[in-house]
C-alpha cells in the first residue's frame, strides 16, 4: 500500500535563509494516520524522561521512545537512551519516509504528547551522535500542533501547523542556524505522536 504522495508544488522552503524545511501536509492519508496512531500508542514501549534541574529530579509528563538499526546511544538534556529494535509499524513508516524523501535513516526518536499541556522548548537536533547536516524527517499523527522555528542570531521566526499525517523535512544547515519548538497550548485537548527519523553516526566515531 502506498502511504505517501509528495506533490511538486509543496517543495517550498519555509525558511528564508540558512537552511531548508519542506512541509507535506498529507504525506499519509488520514485513515492510515489514524491507524498508525492507534498502533503506535499501543505497541510502543513509552517511557518518561527523568531530568535533573538545579539538583532536583523532574519526571516529564511527555513520554518518549528511541528505536534504531542497532542499540545506538543517544544523549540529550543529559539523558542517555539506548535504541530498541524496530517494530513492524516503525519499519513500515521508515520505508515510506525513505522512499518519499530519498533519505536514509537508521533511528527514530518518538514523542507522545497527551494534550496541549505537553510541549517542547527551544532546541536544535545537533547532538554529536547525529550525522551533521543529515536530513531529519518528522512525521505527525494525532492532534494538529503549532511548530515554530527561530534563527539563532537574528531571531526571525517561522510558524507552521503540523497536521495529522504530515511530514516535516529539515535538512542542510537548519540545525546549525535554527532552533525549533512545539509550544504548549490550552486549546489542544487531544493526543499527538511525533516520529522523528534521524541518521546516527557509528558509536566509534562519536567523541565525548
Amino acid at each position: 500500500m502506498k502511504l505517501f504522495d509528495l506533490p511538486s508544488n509543496e517543495k517550498k522552503n519555509w525558511l528564508p535563509f540558512d537552511g531548508t524545511v519542506n512541509y507535506y501536509s498529507d504525506f499519509i492519508a488520514q485513515q492510515s494516520a489514524d491507524r498508525f496512531f492507534k498502533e503506535l500508542q499501543t505497541n510502543i514501549n513509552w517511557e518518561r524522561d527523568r531530568l535533573v534541574l538545579f539538583g532536583k529530579e523532574i519526571v516529564t509528563r511527555r513520554q518518549v521512545a528511541w528505536y534504531g538499526d542497532e542499540p545506538f546511544e543517544y544523549t540529550y538534556s543529559r539523558v542517555k537512551k539506548v535504541a530498541k529494535p524496530w517494530t513492524q509499524e516503525l519499519l513500515a513508516l521508515k520505508k515510506s519516509v525513505e522512499e518519499g524523501t530519498g533519505g536514509v535513516f537508521n533511528a527514530c526518536l518518538m514523542n507522545f504528547y497527551h494534550d496541549g499541556d505537553d510541549g517542547m522548548g527551544w532546541h536544535s537536533d545537533n547532538e554529536k551522535e547525529l550525522q551533521k547536516n543529515a536530513p531529519i524527517a518528522s512525521l505527525s499523527v494525532g492532534a494538529p500542533r503549532r511548530f515554530m522555528f527561530q534563527h539563532r542570531h537574528c531571531h526571525e521566526k517561522v510558524e507552521l501547523l503540523l497536521e495529522s499525517g504530515s511530514l516535516l523535512l529539515m535538512k542542510d544547515e537548519t540545525q546549525t542556524h535554527w532552533l525549533h519548538q512545539l509550544p504548549k497550548s490550552k486549546k489542544v485537548h487531544q493526543p499527538r505522536i511525533n516520529v522523528t527519523f534521524r541518521r546516527m553516526v557509528s558509536q566509534q566515531q562519536v567523541k565525548y
